[in-house]
C-alpha cells in the first residue's frame, strides 16, 4: 500500500447508474485512493446518491455539489483546488462510465511514485487502438483528435485526448497559475501541452478503453469545435508569448 496521499477525481452529470459502483472499485484497490465526485447539479440525483455514501466513508469520500453544469474542465478545476488545498500529493482524473478501469489506476501510481514521471496517461493508442465498443466512426474521430493535436501542439504523447490521467500536484499547481483556456475536450490537451511546456516528465502506459454500458456520452459537436479550433489559438498564443519574453 503506497503511503503517498491520494486521491480520484470524478466529475459527475447524470451517472447515477454508475457512481456507486465506480466509487466501490476504487476503494477495493490496495493503494487506498480517496474519491472526490464533482457533480454538476444532475438531475437524477447523482449527488444525493453520493451524500447517502459518505457517512460510510467519512474519511474517504467527499462531494462538490456545483449550481449547473458548467463544462468538464471547470468540473476539474474546482476538483483540483479542493485536492491541493487538502493536501492531496497525486491527484487522478477518471471518469464515472466503466470507460477507465479502476484497477489501472494502481499500475499508474507506481510510474507516478516510484519511477520518477509527473504526469502519468492511461493510453488507448500507445499500442495500437485499445477501444472496445466504439462505433468505428467514433475510433476515428478520437484517434484524428489525438494526432491532429499532436501535430498542432508538438507533444510527444499519442492520446492527449485522454481523460485518464494522474498528475502530481506541483504540476497541476503549475499549469493552473499559466491559466487554462478550455472548459470542453480541449481541456484534457490543454493540461498536457503545458504540463509538457513546463518540462515537467509525461508517460503513457497501455489501457483498455471499454465504452460505457449505462448511461449516456456527453461528448458533442460544439465539444470536439473547440477542440479542433482552439487548439491553433493556443499554439499560436504560446508562440507569441515566447518572442515578447
Amino acid at each position: 500500500m503506497s503511503d503517498i496521499k491520494s486521491i480520484v477525481i470524478i466529475p459527475t452529470y447524470n451517472e447515477s447508474e454508475n457512481i456507486i459502483k465506480i466509487i466501490d472499485e476504487v476503494f477495493l484497490l490496495k493503494d487506498n485512493f480517496n474519491v472526490l465526485v464533482v457533480d454538476d447539479n444532475s438531475p437524477d440525483k447523482t449527488s444525493q446518491l453520493v451524500e447517502d455514501k459518505i457517512p460510510f466513508h467519512k474519511e474517504r469520500l467527499f462531494l462538490i455539489k456545483r449550481e449547473k453544469k458548467l463544462g468538464i474542465g471547470p468540473a476539474y478545476i474546482n476538483g483540483f483546488e479542493w485536492a491541493i488545498k487538502n493536501g492531496y500529493e497525486n491527484i487522478y482524473e477518471m471518469d464515472a462510465d466503466f470507460s477507465h478501469n479502476p484497477k489501472d489506476l494502481s499500475r499508474m501510481q507506481v510510474f507516478l511514485t516510484n519511477n520518477g514521471y509527473d504526469v502519468v496517461i492511461g493510453s488507448r493508442y500507445k499500442t495500437g487502438v485499445n477501444v472496445i465498443n466504439w462505433p468505428i466512426q467514433r475510433v476515428l474521430i478520437s484517434y484524428f483528435a489525438s494526432w491532429y493535436a499532436r501535430s498542432i501542439t508538438g507533444t510527444p504523447i499519442m492520446d492527449l485526448t485522454s481523460g485518464f490521467v494522474g498528475y502530481k500536484a506541483s504540476v497541476i499547481q503549475e499549469v493552473l497559475k499559466e491559466g487554462i483556456m478550455f472548459k470542453g475536450y480541449a481541456f484534457q490537451i490543454e493540461m498536457k501541452f503545458k504540463a509538457y511546456n513546463l518540462k515537467y516528465k509525461l508517460y503513457e502506459i497501455p489501457i483498455i478503453f471499454t465504452d460505457r454500458i449505462r448511461g449516456e456520452s456527453k461528448l458533442n459537436l460544439s465539444i470536439i469545435y473547440e477542440a479542433v479550433f482552439g487548439l491553433i489559438s493556443m499554439k499560436f498564443g504560446q508562440v507569441f508569448s515566447k518572442m515578447f519574453k
